[in-house]
């Protein structure tokens, strides 16, 4: 397990059937089997990836699992230092005695670690948590059923393999028997050739890539009616983002989760064709095989309405972590885990409201960036947003917000009208920022520091906004 003996049984059912397509070159399922196979390490228990997107970044992952063995993927884009010192840990902490079993292309016992994840983060090392070959195997049958993979889809993940969105994409596609897309690097124009081209009728993404294919793909003519499926990711879907996808793919059952590196899939829903409800904070019902309960931070159930940590109980999350565990990045409640994500349960659909660490005091109010987002997201002439806790002597902190405009300019005026009938006062921003480009990590998660950042060095990627 998790995957290498259904590519075994792939390659023999339909060898020349199509495998995984990486910027245009093409593996059928015989062609993988045998170079994976052939990749095999010969004594490495540990092995690490730090490629950029491949055909053989496939046959080496891959490769990587096969017995016992274990594999590391590292973003090829961190600097070289922390890529070698992470090696140096992975090497600190394998397990003496542990010998890699089997030459053949061969799972591993259920039980056994074969993936070694790491978080993003490029000034400091990373932490880094362990999985096991059963919890993605029963992450594989949850994703499967939730979202209707079929082995005559054709997916297209098309950014990096480094990111744990789009390589358990990869993994859930060799599992499945289905064909799997990604490209060298994330192009509009590049992404909108293969679905016209390539026939592909499932999309894997982040909202932020979302928006852009489909309000280009409108704008260019892009026909998108053969996509069935859009899987979303990363962070809350936008009713802007939501109208533009609903435009550009009519047929597509759109899908949003909440998950986490650790946890695996906690929640979801997907709304069908012509659906343009986003929810709210809503993220959907528990996965198959996941119980979910708000507790506080004493162990004790949240009544239903009411805000605590989001706690699950599944048979997909991690073990923990090998090293960095600081004891609140993953907490345990009598088996129940949390990553310290907030939220609360209401009629069964669980809401999330972020990350402890991301929440505002600001004048003893508890604010979550993720509600002033949201609001912000409506505003029309608004195509993205983000908000954050800006250090302030009488509040403590005062809420700020940064905005992409969609055409041209957007004046504070307009923000603060466009929030009054979604955000309590308390809520709502007292300084409103024009931005260039959303501040990001390096696995192109939006980051809320960096926005601090740019505001506090006076950045040219930012403008604060009179009025």
């Amino acid at each position: 397990m998790p995957f290498l003996d259904k590519i075994q049984r792939w390659a023999v059912e339909r060898p020349h059937d199509t495998a995984v397509v990486v910027a245009g070159r093409r593996m059928r399922w015989a062609e993988l089997r045998d170079a994976a196979r052939a990749a095999i390490p010969a004594t490495a228990a540990v092995s690490v990836l730090a490629e950029h997107n491949s055909v053989d970044f496939a046959v080496r992952f891959a490769a990587a699992l096969a017995g016992e063995r274990q594999c590391a993927v590292l973003d090829p884009t961190w600097p070289e230092a922390l890529r070698r010192e992470i090696r140096e840990r992975l090497d600190a902490a394998a397990q003496p005695g542990v010998v890699s079993r089997a030459d053949a292309l061969a799972d591993g016992t259920p039980e056994s670690t074969f993936l070694i994840g790491l978080t993003s983060g490029t000034t400091s090392v990373p932490k880094a948590f362990t999985r096991t070959r059963q919890s993605w195997r029963q992450s594989f049958d949850a994703s499967i059923e939730f979202f209707g993979l079929r082995q005559d889809d054709v997916t297209l993940a098309p950014g990096p393999l480094a990111a744990s969105l789009n390589l358990y994409a990869l993994a859930e596609c060799l599992y499945a028997g289905s064909e799997f897309q990604t490209l060298d690097g994330f192009d509009v124009g590049d992404v909108h050739a293969a679905i016209m081209h390539d026939g592909v009728t499932r999309l894997v993404l982040v909202p932020t890539m979302l928006r852009l294919l489909s309000e280009r793909g409108l704008t260019g003519g892009v026909d998108a009616a053969g996509v069935r499926t859009i899987i979303c990711a990363g962070s809350k879907l936008d009713a802007r983002t939501l109208e533009a996808a609903r435009r550009w793919a009519p047929h597509a059952t759109i899908y949003e989760y909440y998950g986490a590196s650790e946890l695996s899939f906690v929640s979801g829903m997907g709304l069908p064709a012509g659906e343009l409800d986003a929810g709210g904070t809503g993220i959907g019902r528990p996965f198959p095989g996941v119980e979910v309960r708000i507790l506080d931070d004493d162990g004790s159930t949240r009544p239903d309405g009411e805000i605590g940590n989001i706690c699950v109980r599944s048979g997909m999350v991690s073990n923990g972590y090998l090293w960095g565990d600081d004891g609140q990045a993953l907490r345990s409640f009598g088996g129940w885990l949390t990553v310290g994500d907030q939220g609360y349960l209401a009629g069964g659909e669980l809401h999330i409201l972020g990350r402890r660490a991301d929440m505002i005091v600001t004048s003893g109010k508890n604010v979550y960036p993720h509600e002033v987002e949201l609001a912000l997201a409506s505003v029309p002439g608004v195509a993205a947003a983000i908000a954050a806790g800006m250090p302030d002597d009488i509040r403590g902190q005062r809420v700020v917000a940064g905005v992409v405009p969609a055409h041209g300019g957007i004046s504070a005026t307009q923000l603060k009208a466009g929030v009054e009938n979604y955000l309590s006062r308390d809520k709502r921003p007292l300084q409103y920022f024009s931005l260039t480009e959303l501040p990001t990590t390096d696995r192109g998660k939006i980051s809320r520091n960096i926005l601090l950042e740019w505001i506090g060095s006076h950045d040219t990627r930012v403008r604060q906004l009179d009025g």
